[in-house]
């Protein structure tokens, strides 16, 4: 299966999506925020970044313009996984580079399909 970066400030939101791909055959890197996403990412390439909107010293958003700055992240999957539902904020993580925009509280089979279908 596919190794996924998964990223939000939120201790239990990250232990409930790490449950949720661990138990469809991912592997789950966490990160507590961007800035640690990126570290991350500069230090290994995964299939897919799972990312919050909403997160201290680095945004989702930013998150995603620094990924889709770095050359392996060209073609990576990434999706947002907010409680935001403003608009403008949807269109700016598209404008980012953002694949998708995933609204939480977030329906397991739903995200698990979701990811099924950006990855393939």
């Amino acid at each position: 299966m596919a190794t996924i970066l998964a990223v939000d400030d939120s201790p239990s939101m990250r232990a409930l999506v790490q449950a949720t791909l661990v138990g469809a055959g991912h592997e789950v890197v966490q990160a507590s925020d961007g800035v640690e996403a990126l570290s991350i990412a500069q230090s290994r390439v995964v299939n897919l970044v799972l990312a919050d909107v909403n997160m201290p010293r680095m945004n989702g958003i930013d998150l995603v313009k620094r990924l889709r700055g770095l050359a392996p992240y060209n073609f990576v999957p990434i999706l947002t996984l907010t409680t935001e539902i403003n608009p403008e904020l949807k269109k700016d993580a598209k404008t980012a580079g953002a694949t998708g925009w995933l609204v939480k509280p977030f329906d397991p089979a739903g995200l698990l399909a979701t990811i099924k279908k950006v990855l393939n």
